[in-house]
């Protein structure tokens, strides 16, 4: 029996559009059923992919893909639109090494136009594209389709603004499906949408401008006239007024709303905003009921679902970071916590029930995060800012000129640090230790186990200016955590082994695989703790006692732990050798967590290999 006859059909867009109307929701059914199959064995993006099946059919279904382009915002609600793009069979791989990306990727795929991880892009991306159109005389469309989420961040507006002037025909689709920006109302709504799109009324309104257009008083009172209309029947004044013309909200689940309005939307100039409501979860009962939980999922059976939050046993970074946050609030009452939009990915959900007054989550603004936390400082109060390493670049000059610069007691509390295996490029928390330590005032913090991660915390936090603890995604090496609130010496290693000739200078992660190896060669291992200040003493003293240093951490080579090695060696003088490891100048892809580490050698047989070279080479 196939379970898939329409789906099966399909192996490029083109093919989608052969279909007759009446044949799209049968397959909008099949590709749920086919999501659900399919990431329950991979792993990855489920209920903002269930949300947006019929939303992504029906733009392939309209428009001339990959001709017309499509700008996926965020990128995590593209697996429709990538099975029906030619890669269904590659989504039995999905996030996993050599397989299909879990988001837009150029290389991919003519139909992924735009490359993009993060949110808030799409915007200013098919602005560009759709004026690169108008420069080339092509009479291609472009599309970016936005979440509700994304429209939260300051990109996404001034994108808008940009647009609303630049008279570029493109689309902006906002996919509603969390904040309820506002709700449809039913076969009104869609007659409404159905008929502001159309060119009867859109003509009309160019007639009218140009017959009113000698007598500004006249013009004036037709448009007043036209906003309050549609201001009664729609909400997109503040659309409007950054000059598109706003349809909508129209079920973004219904083909007779969505074909229609597209088609439509198809054939006028000028920037275009259409407002769709969606579902996170569609047509997967367990998803509809708990779409965080769904959002993004491991291997599961369909049938049952996903069994609980919780792993039961050793606790994550994450979760370490959880417990210290409610423990040090409940003695310190000027702690303020804030997220940009990563409240349960950061551990944050126990703070936030019991510490609601003190819980902030400001969107997808990390900007606004960055700078609103250091608001806080300036009247005494002591934030912590839970946010991912890949997402913190996003606030680097606030990070520089709002924080450091005037030397503020803001904790950045820096989660996925290093590489984080499915979420590939765009998420590998890979550049943070180069581009914090460059930044004067920041002490920089790399803990090697889930206690050391806990002190570091209180140490942020007891410090009177910024700082950042950078901890890995997932578990450490097991280190049973304490409930007291104790300190760390800032700027002070430690020596956790000690051996002869060779010297392993671990910094954060890359200590369990250092001792692991250093039991193998007789080498000294040295938890180094501090990027920033860098331990001084400790190298002068592991310089002067072995012939061979190596340096080992989990961020790009250039400017980043090694790198401070290297210049106190360079200042005192030693003449001991030294090799750095860390990750390779390129970007890393998706792929397994721990075979990526290996493919950059950063594990145990790695450094094994470097130590033997480099021994061999003396």
């Amino acid at each position: 029996m196939n379970d898939y006859p329409l789906l099966d059909a399909i192996d490029r867009p083109a093919r989608l559009r052969e279909l007759d109307r009446k044949q799209l929701q049968p397959l909008a059914e099949e590709l749920r059923a086919f999501l659900v199959e399919s990431v329950s064995r991979t792993g990855g993006h489920l209920s903002s992919n269930l949300g947006t099946v019929e939303l992504t059919i029906a733009l392939h279904y309209v428009f001339d893909t990959p001709n017309d382009r499509l700008v996926w915002d965020v990128g995590h609600q593209t697996y429709t639109h990538k099975i029906l793009t030619g890669r269904r069979d590659g989504m039995a791989r999905l996030r996993g090494h050599g397989g299909v990306s879990g988001f837009p990727k150029r290389s991919e795929s003519p139909y992924d136009t735009f490359g993009v991880g993060h949110s808030s892009t799409s915007i200013s991306a098919a602005l560009g594209m759709a004026l690169a159109a108008k420069f080339n005389g092509d009479a291609r469309r472009t599309v970016a389709i936005i979440g509700d989420g994304a429209m939260s961040a300051g990109q996404a507006f001034e994108a808008l603004n940009n647009a609303g002037v630049a008279d570029a025909d493109m689309l902006v689709i906002l996919n509603d499906n969390d904040m309820s920006i506002s709700h449809p109302v039913g076969a009104l709504t869609k007659y409404l949408a159905r008929a502001l799109s159309g060119s009867t009324f859109n003509a009309a309104r160019r007639a009218g401008e140009k017959v009113f257009g000698a007598s500004p008083s006249l013009l004036q009172f037709a448009s007043r006239v036209e906003e309050h209309v549609k201001g009664m029947l729609t909400p997109g004044t503040l659309f409007e007024e950054l000059g598109f013309n706003y349809i909508g909200p129209i079920d973004g689940h219904d083909f007779d709303s969505l074909i229609p309005t597209l088609q439509n939307l198809q054939k006028l100039k000028g920037p275009q905003f259409l407002h769709v409501v969606t579902r996170k979860g569609q047509g997967y009962k367990l998803a509809e009921a708990d779409p965080v939980l769904y959002h993004g999922v491991s291997k599961f059976e369909p049938e049952i679902g996903i069994e609980g939050h919780e792993s039961g046993g050793q606790p994550t970074y994450t979760q370490v970071f959880g417990q210290w946050l409610c423990d040090m609030a409940a003695v310190e009452s000027k702690l303020i916590a804030i997220t940009p939009a990563m409240g349960e990915g950061s551990g944050m959900t126990a703070f936030a029930g019991r510490f609601p007054e003190r819980y902030f989550d400001v969107g997808i603004a990390e900007q606004h995060a960055v700078t609103f936390a250091a608001g806080l400082a300036c009247e005494g109060m002591r934030p912590v800012v839970a946010i991912y390493s890949t997402f913190l670049q996003r606030a680097y000059d606030q990070l520089l000129h709002d924080v450091a610069l005037q030397n503020l007691p803001v904790v950045f509390a820096l989660d996925r640090g290093g590489l984080v295996g499915a979420d590939g490029p765009t998420h590998h928390g890979a550049f943070d230790l180069s581009y914090l330590t460059c930044v004067p005032n920041m002490v920089v913090m790399t803990p090697g186990d889930e206690e050391e991660c806990r002190r570091m915390l209180t140490t942020a936090f007891r410090h009177d200016g910024p700082s950042a603890v950078r901890y890995p995604r997932g578990f450490g090496p097991g280190v049973e955590t304490r409930n007291t609130l104790d300190a760390l010496p800032i700027g002070k290693g430690e020596l956790r082994r000690r051996g002869k000739k060779i010297a392993l200078l671990a910094f954060g992660s890359m200590l369990t695989p250092a001792l692991q190896a250093a039991e193998v060669i007789d080498a000294s291992v040295a938890n180094m703790r501090f990027v920033k200040p860098i331990d001084r003493a400790l190298i002068v003293e592991l310089a002067r006692e072995h012939s061979l240093l190596i340096s080992i951490e989990e961020n790009v080579l250039i400017g980043g732990a090694g790198a401070e090695v290297a210049r106190v060696l360079d200042e005192t003088g030693s003449p001991a050798r030294f090799v750095r490891m860390g990750l390779p100048d390129r970007f890393i892809d998706h792929g397994d967590q721990s075979r990526l580490l290996a493919e950059a050698g950063l594990d145990k047989a790695g450094i094994l290999r470097a130590a033997q070279t480099h021994r061999d080479n003396e």
